[in-house]
């Protein structure tokens, strides 16, 4: 009976392992995680009533043994008496039926660690995306699903519209074809309906990025597709829980133009060692059309039928040395013509644009703080001011300084999985720092904000956020202050 019983849980072993390799392939992960779950607890269930058998089979062993040694001192004392016979025989030897159990409960041990489930696995950021749109590197094959979420309620303290917005909703769906080829995107829908209402006008529904990988070794890989530009703190990794504040810094909106995507391809990987990081990219360029006196913003083409009679290069590098954990320190460079061979007001001018940015970092033991410095470079300001009759500055630059630290384990050291920080942000930016000789700067485009707040995390994937921002605009410029309430996470 013990030796039917093994025999039909070894094969139900085999006949289950490939076939959750299969499931995870196709199937969705709650489903999967679901599947899993009862199959090991069934196999659980067994492997419970085979060692109860084996108990049994024990205690009647020792039980024949007992008899049978009454037996032979009972035949030596009377050496004439016919021998006794026992009652029953041992249904299996005892070591046999050992060994098999045991072989049974590393299997089962053996088929928890190769499901890995996704709920008991901590959401990372790899190459330099966030925590939620690195998910799919960490599946073993087949599909990947996450995103984020963000919410907010904007009250003026002077006079303005007090507004609540579902800013966004994010759908990221990743394929692991195999270990070595990925596709990874991110489908964004934006202020909660693309139809516009009496309120304001609609939101959107883009694909904010979506590319292939083609993983080769730790210094050389290869990426081709929509892709983020590697640029700035936000650009890439811009989910609610890794950022301080409800709205994004002025910095990383005006200047370098958050959420910024081309169509292009390039390499990403580890350079020399593995604390230098870097990402280098040829793509689509901005289109000069769009520019304006706010910055560069409107001339991101977003992957939406572009204009590629100009490219642009794109790169990024990161040190982060592992002798101070929680340190990255790195630079990043845009550069190329954006005139798109169009003609402006007569004239085909081609608007080189250099973008670059210096950033650093420091996160540990509770202490958070941030610093970034950036700049812009327009060419052929002077005829693009012209022919868009509005001053488009010749070079733009600002910077922001950010402090915040985790008070959570002083307040509450019973719950170390809660967040609490405060933090503070000093900005400034000005997208008219210079302009063309015989234009106007637009003096309300240099700003200082200052902003203070709190972030609260009851997990790492949940964040509640307060803040008050405060703007000083130069000249007759003006911008009320305004305190903002909202909540983000990551799935």
């Amino acid at each position: 009976m013990i030796r039917l019983a093994s025999c039909l849980l070894l094969a139900a072993l085999i006949l289950v392992l490939p076939h959750l390799r299969g499931v995870a392939a196709g199937e969705d992960l709650d489903q999967l995680e679901e599947r899993a779950q009862k199959l090991i607890q069934q196999l659980e269930s067994e492997l419970d009533a085979v060692r109860s058998e084996r108990s049994r089979v024990e205690q009647e062993r020792k039980a024949l043994e007992k008899e049978r040694a009454a037996l032979e001192a009972e035949k030596k004392a009377a050496p004439g008496a016919p021998a006794a016979t026992v009652a029953g025989e041992p249904e299996a030897e005892p070591a046999e039926t050992a060994r098999k159990v045991d072989i049974l409960t590393e299997e089962v041990e053996q088929l928890k660690e190769n499901i890995n489930l996704p709920p008991t696995r901590e959401l990372v950021s790899r190459y330099g995306l966030g925590p939620a749109a690195s998910k799919v590197y960490d599946v073993t094959r087949g599909l990947s699903l996450g995103g984020y979420g963000e919410g907010l309620f904007s009250f003026k303290t002077q006079e303005g519209e007090n507004r609540a917005d579902a800013l966004r909703f994010v759908l990221y769906t990743g394929y692991k074809f195999t270990d070595r080829i990925i596709l990874n995107t991110e489908l964004e829908f934006e202020h909660a309906t693309t139809s516009s209402t009496v309120s304001s006008s609609g939101g959107s529904v883009s694909l904010e990025f979506g590319y292939l990988d083609f993983l080769g070794w730790d210094w050389l890989n290869a990426r081709a597709g929509l892709v983020l530009m590697p640029i700035g703190f936000l650009n890439e990794l811009h989910e609610p829980t890794t950022f301080f504040g409800n709205n994004r810094p002025e910095l990383e909106r005006r200047i370098i133009p958050t959420t910024w995507r081309e169509l292009g391809t390039g390499v990403f990987g580890n350079l020399f060692h593995p604390d230098l990081a870097y990402r280098a990219y040829v793509t689509t360029s901005l289109d000069a059309e769009g520019f304006s006196s706010e910055g560069i913003r409107g001339g991101r083409q977003q992957g939406n039928r572009a204009l590629a009679e100009d490219m642009a290069g794109t790169a990024r590098i990161d040190y982060m040395p592992h002798q101070i954990p929680g340190l990255l320190l790195g630079a990043s460079a845009f550069g190329g013509d954006t005139g798109q061979n169009q003609d402006y007001a007569g004239e085909r001018i081609d608007v080189p644009v250099t973008v670059w940015e210096v950033h650093g970092q420091y996160r540990a033991h509770g202490l958070e703080l941030r610093g970034i410095g950036a700049w812009a470079n327009i060419g052929d300001a002077a005829q693009l001011s012209r022919a868009l009759d509005e001053t488009i500055a010749s070079e733009m630059q600002g910077w922001y300084l950010e402090a915040g630290y985790d008070v959570m384990p002083w307040i509450l050291p019973d719950y170390p999985s809660q967040y609490a920080a405060p933090f503070v942000r000093y900005s400034q930016v000005d997208t008219q720092h210079r302009v063309p000789a015989g234009f106007v700067p637009d003096l309300a485009q240099n700003q200082d904000i200052f902003t203070v707040g709190l972030s609260y995390k009851p997990i790492p994937q949940v964040v509640l956020k307060l803040d008050y921002r405060a703007f000083w605009v130069e000249g007759d410029g003006e911008r009320p202050d305004e305190v903002n309430v909202g909540l983000g996470f990551i799935f």
